[in-house]
């Protein structure tokens, strides 16, 4: 599946994962009509929507697929807190990137700071920012659980190449 977004963009729709070598993430999602409000503007629920996919995307790029995770483990992922900003209208038609960058990785959560810019924006001026927390919890009791030790290392080894990549620039 090849998508007319940005190089960066591409290389995550090709499977050759931009995550890989730099530890960044982004997803790229297309304004739809349905996505805007009366204003033609994306309704602001929706970036919660487009966040969604793009963590689901990150997880899956590292080999975690939700729906394994919840038959196999029993363990599920919640939404524990969010908190947005919204700086500029994204409108019908626009191509955007949405990012997934952790920020602390441990015990039965994990904290993301996710962007949404505009593609093709030269100064890639973020549309919308949030602060997310994301808990993991058992299936059935919903209780937290700790996050998985193999998940733990992957997303603090992408962790460690952002951060090197970041110090090279």
């Amino acid at each position: 599946m090849e998508y007319e977004y940005s190089s960066r963009l591409c290389a995550v729709c090709k499977g050759n994962s931009t995550l890989a070598i730099t530890g960044e993430f982004y997803w790229p999602v297309r304004v739809y009509y349905e996505d805007t409000d009366s204003g033609g503007v994306v309704y602001y629920a929706n970036y919660l929507k487009f966040m969604e996919r793009a963590r689901t995307e990150w997880l899956r790029s590292m080999g975690y697929d939700l729906a394994t995770l919840a038959e196999t483990r029993q363990l599920i992922f919640a939404v524990r807190r969010a908190e947005l900003d919204y700086l500029r209208p994204a409108r019908f038609n626009d191509r955007l990137e949405v990012g997934v960058h952790v920020v602390r990785c441990g015990g039965a959560s994990i904290d993301l700071l996710q962007t949404t810019v505009r593609d093709g924006d030269e100064d890639e001026r973020v549309m919308c920012s949030a602060r997310i927390r994301i808990a993991c919890l058992d299936r059935v009791t919903f209780k937290p659980r700790p996050l998985p030790d193999e998940m733990v290392e992957d997303i603090r080894q992408q962790m460690l190449k952002r951060d090197r990549n970041s110090s090279r620039q």
